[in-house]
């Protein structure tokens, strides 16, 4: 008796969607608000803008959902059909609600189930390899991935170290089998818990509870220790890529374009740097958002989807508080439907 062997299901990104907040917070408005200028924002983050979401009701829930209608709305998905929605975020709306279920609702994915992933900038990026499993397995057949975080709600503005970096705002993937050779190829990842002390908010969890002095003394709100962070960063991201750029026998000259979480211009440019990957497939918009932290990844696959093609080799990485890390291999699935 013969066995037939069966393919593997490939995992495939079919769709893509975002929001940001109409709400522009420039360098020249920060100028107002600490110790700072453009120039110097400019030469150590590249960025020029970010997006603020002001309204008290507009939480990551909010953008999250807003994405996600914008990815429906474009390619004519029935939220109905959604098996899975997954909300990678640090800003979640409620300590202990979870934010996905509620996004699930909101959209009207009546039959989907719902849960977040927090591993800071790193969530979208293991959202990925989480989703791309569902659908591999046969479990599912539309995983909708969300990256959203309002980082303003956990910004201190008058620390100039960091008010500068983050912004607003939310992307969205959907998942499917693909149809063709195309989609999630592979990924590695890592963390190292050294990284809670270099970055992270000191009060509000179980190690350190809320306190008479929680926000006298600003512990509510983000910190991080940038030299640090930029030095791990860096190392463990072009390590991650190496790895899978190894796995399947790629160099850098084969890679279309590097979709890097926009943490930092200068930590973009030294990963390029150590993979030996041109400029000019290095994608950025960290210039106009900021660092959104979870919502970096899918807002680049957002502002570049038209410039993609069927077959286009896309090398993902990402880095964020833990620490987290990692890289993943990803082989474009369509061509945009104009």
């Amino acid at each position: 008796m013969t066995r037939t062997s069966i393919a593997p299901i490939k995992a495939a990104i079919t769709a893509v969607g975002s929001y940001v907040p109409e709400e522009v917070l420039t360098n020249q408005d920060l100028e107002q608000m600490v110790d700072t200028n453009d120039e110097w924002i400019q030469t150590r983050t590249g960025i020029r803008e970010r997006r603020i979401a002001k309204s008290p009701s507009h939480a990551t829930g909010y953008m999250a959902t807003m994405a996600a209608l914008n990815l429906c709305e474009k390619n004519n998905i029935d939220p109905k059909s959604i098996d899975l929605v997954l909300v990678a975020t640090i800003t979640p709306d409620y300590q202990v609600s979870s934010t996905a279920p509620y996004v699930a609702s909101q959209i009207g994915a009546t039959s989907a189930f719902a849960y977040d992933l927090s591993a800071a900038c790193s969530g979208f990026l293991y959202g990925i390899s989480t989703a791309a499993a569902y659908i591999s397995s046969g479990q599912y057949q539309r995983v909708l991935l969300i990256g959203a975080d309002k980082m303003s709600s956990i910004v201190d503005y008058s620390d100039r170290t960091t008010c500068i970096i983050f912004g607003d705002g939310a992307g969205a993937v959907l998942f499917e089998a693909s149809k063709n050779a195309y989609g999630f190829e592979s990924a590695v990842h890592g963390s190292n818990g050294i990284g809670r002390d270099y970055l992270n908010i000191h009060d509000g969890g179980s190690l350190h509870p809320v306190n008479e002095n929680t926000f006298k003394e600003k512990n509510h709100l983000v910190r991080q220790e940038g030299r640090t962070v930029f030095k791990y960063a860096v190392k463990h991201m072009s390590e991650a890529s190496n790895k899978v750029l190894e796995k399947h026998a790629l160099t850098h000259e084969d890679i279309n374009y590097m979709i890097a979480h926009q943490a930092n211009k200068r930590i973009l440019d030294a990963t390029a740097q150590q993979l030996g990957i041109a400029n000019e497939k290095v994608l950025t918009n960290i210039e106009r958002y900021g660092n959104t932290t979870a919502a970096t990844l899918p807002l680049l696959l957002s502002d570049y989807e038209t410039e993609f093609k069927k077959g286009d080799k896309l090398l993902f990485t990402a880095f964020g508080g833990g620490f987290t890390w990692g890289a993943a291999y990803l082989t474009w699935n369509y061509d945009i439907k104009n």
